[in-house]
């Protein structure tokens, strides 16, 4: 039982393609999964999940070619995990980006009123605000000045008289 070494290891495909390609597919998958993509109201359901995999193994030949190589591999990751890291720093260093990358907060509440047009524009129940109110230990909705949804699908509220 051999090994092949340089199978396993070896570069067949230029690194700059795989940097190229892995480059080229996460900025669009990023513009798709933030144009299309909407927030959740902080989980990841079993449908988000399945979109994932299928996104996943359908970019997949976008970005490798014909790569079959480990070392091929870890060139196409680093440079996907590279990008992700560049963003969040550089909209940290420039906040000014982050409204562009990342939706900013929408009011969900006010003064106790629902705001079912931001609800729409997310597709919120009533059921689902209500849930994540309970989990606040909020039932009356009079108890509320503000909420908003987060740019992660997290519920932030702000009680009146606080």
């Amino acid at each position: 039982m051999n090994v092949n070494w340089s199978e396993i290891f070896g570069i067949t495909v230029s690194p700059i393609e795989l940097v190229i390609r892995g480059t080229a597919m996460y900025f669009f998958l990023f513009v798709i999964f933030r144009m299309v993509i909407k927030r959740r109201v902080g989980s990841i359901g079993m449908a988000d999940i399945l979109i994932l995999v299928i996104v996943a193994d359908a970019s997949q030949n976008g970005m490798a070619g014909e790569y079959r190589s480990v070392t091929e591999g870890f060139i196409l990751i680093g440079t996907i995990i590279g990008w992700n890291q560049f963003i969040d720093w550089i909209t940290y260093k420039v906040p000014s980006l982050q409204t562009i990358l990342e939706p900013p907060p929408l009011l969900l509440v006010e003064n106790g009123h629902i705001l079912w047009r931001n609800m729409r524009k997310e597709y919120m129940t009533e059921s689902e605000l209500r849930s994540k109110l309970r989990e606040h230990e909020i039932i009356d909705l009079d108890e509320i000045e503000k909420a908003y949804m987060e740019s992660d699908g997290q519920i932030t509220i702000l009680k009146k008289g606080r």
